[in-house]
């Protein structure tokens, strides 16, 4: 199995949220692991195992990291019943990234080390590359950039000893993150263009479309609209192509902020009908939410208010069926303020 589990980019845009999870804790992972092997689970297939970790590997991709930690579990009690620890390692970095989306990051921290340990007793380059890279991401979550980069630095000196090209791509593209966080536009600019040529070399369209959507992102704090608009759409292309549901809906936000932001509102609104759009395809209520919290800022923002008050009223409800009290009390607030005006 290839190493496929990407980064997920700083969302430096609106409308973070997502679902609370229904999984185990970090400690359930490791009764998991430890607990005798049954007759029942000793039977369970390598092709199940297998299966079950493209399955959350495609979850995670559509939106659904809850579902997808679902599927890690249960593919990891497997390759852990079977001894397979390269697996497990890649099942990790699944468990690892789904918990950040969900940030629950503790339990994204457990399993992110475990996953480290398995690579360095393994003398698993690629897998040490990989496993710091998601650390990187676990310290950024936590505020902690410099951190982030000194094991970002460690994971890219691997990744050009053993000329691991997909592993210095990613490196490059996470200090990038880095040095947004830190404020170093221009530097971040130029580690996202280097890290798309390795990128582009290892022809992986999902990790080519997230480090354009970091590169917006850069582009966007620079007030730079011009090439945030021609990244963002890059990177839109890219996702579409290649059904990559988490980047398309990354770059359509990233191309609304910034088309809003030179006044180019019609197109921001069309933006929006496709992001709507594809919500409502997958089922993914919470990513709905963001949309018609969009479109009622947007409107809101065009002194449209019947049209924001609608929206405002149609997130209400969704918030009200996701049992999410503090967006809905952000909404309703939102929403009394409209009608007042």
């Amino acid at each position: 199995m290839k190493q496929r589990y990407l980064l997920s980019g700083c969302y430096v845009l609106l409308f973070i949220g997502l679902l609370s999870p229904t999984v185990g804790s970090a400690a359930d992972i490791t009764q998991q692991l430890h607990r005798p092997v049954s007759s029942s689970s000793g039977r369970q297939s390598r092709e199940q195992a297998d299966t079950l970790l493209r399955i959350g590997e495609q979850q995670y991709a559509s939106g659904f990291a809850d579902k997808a930690v679902t599927s890690g579990l249960e593919a990891l009690e497997i390759y852990h019943a079977i001894g397979d620890f390269k697996a497990q390692g890649f099942t990790y970095d699944l468990l690892g990234m789904s918990y950040i989306q969900l940030n629950r990051l503790k339990e994204g921290e457990d399993v992110m080390r475990r996953r480290l340990a398995i690579a360095r007793d393994n003398k698993d380059f690629q897998g040490q590359i990989f496993g710091l890279n998601n650390i990187s991401t676990l310290l950024l979550r936590k505020g902690e950039p410099i951190a982030a980069g000194k094991t970002l630095e460690e994971a890219l000196t691997i990744a050009r000893h053993v000329k691991n090209i997909e592993g210095e791509g990613l490196s490059l593209s996470n200090l990038g993150l880095v040095a947004i966080r830190l404020g170093e536009y221009n530097k971040a600019i130029k580690l996202y263009e280097t890290a798309l040529t390795f990128r582009r070399q290892t022809r992986d369209p999902v990790g080519e479309a997230n480090t354009l959507n970091n590169l917006g992102d850069a582009y966007l704090e620079a007030r730079d609209y011009q090439e945030t608009i021609g990244t963002y759409g890059a990177a839109l292309r890219i996702a579409q192509t290649s059904r990559d549901r988490t980047n398309q809906l990354r770059a359509i936000d990233g191309l609304v902020f910034a088309h809003s932001a030179v006044g180019r509102y019609q197109r921001a609104l069309d933006l929006l009908a496709q992001r709507l759009n594809i919500s409502q395809e997958l089922q993914n209520l919470r990513e709905e939410l963001k949309s018609l919290e969009s479109y009622a800022n947007l409107y809101e923002q065009l002194s449209n208010y019947p049209s924001a008050r609608n929206f405002y009223e149609r997130a209400i409800v969704l918030a009200q069926t996701l049992a999410d009290s503090k967006k809905e009390a952000q909404l309703t607030n939102r929403l009394s303020q409209i009608v007042k005006r």
